[in-house]
């Protein structure tokens, strides 16, 4: 099984990235979530740059000449990672379909540490948060519902244009930062 130089937005399942890397060990998993939610769980052997930064350094990663396959919690980072990297040239490339929680689901090995929200969980929380604070607000101001409304349409456009501004501001909390990611050492190794 190789990864094959397509530039067409491809999937790889579970168990086809468990076969692939027994047949071939040149592939890399290049994670994008946040540090936190790597340092939380992550396949054993996998490189972490977050999408943030993976968008300062996309050329770099883009001249990798190993296969890559693109990992985050559900496929949808990973899917605009490869968007940027197809851009940039790099074709022997697959997004893990279902990301994290499909390889865990399949019975992949992972690489545990301190349990913390992902960033689409803290996304659900904060934005649930401010609806209800809202609409209790609205009981003693009217006008404050129009924010409950403001969150309910950059839900609507984050789904619409499958970007999310909340998860980019919230990635950049201390909380969502681990040890910093140094780009030059991550792809020195990818090359190794």
């Amino acid at each position: 099984m190789t990864i094959t130089d397509t530039p067409a937005a491809t999937t790889i399942h579970a168990s086809e990235l468990r076969q692939l890397r027994l047949e071939d060990p040149r592939t890399r998993i290049l994670d994008v979530r946040t540090t936190s939610e790597f340092e939380s769980v992550h396949i054993p052997g996998s490189y972490n740059v977050p999408l943030d930064q993976l968008a300062e350094h996309v050329d770099a990663v883009a001249d990798l000449d190993a296969p890559v396959v693109l990992v985050c919690l559900s496929g949808n980072r990973a899917a605009t990672a490869q968007e940027k990297l197809n851009s940039a040239g790099k074709t022997n490339l697959r997004v893990l379909d279902g990301g994290i929680g499909a390889w865990q689901t399949a019975g992949g090995d992972v690489v545990k540490g301190e349990e913390k929200w992902t960033l689409e969980r803290q996304v659900r929380g904060v934005a649930g948060s401010i609806v209800l604070a809202s609409i209790l607000t609205s009981i003693k101001f009217p006008k404050a519902r129009a924010l409950a409304g403001g969150v309910g349409f950059g839900l609507l456009f984050s789904a619409l244009s499958n970007t999310c501004a909340m998860g980019m501001l919230l990635a950049k909390l201390p909380y969502n930062r681990g040890p910093e990611c140094v780009i030059d050492d991550v792809l020195a190794d990818m090359r190794d």
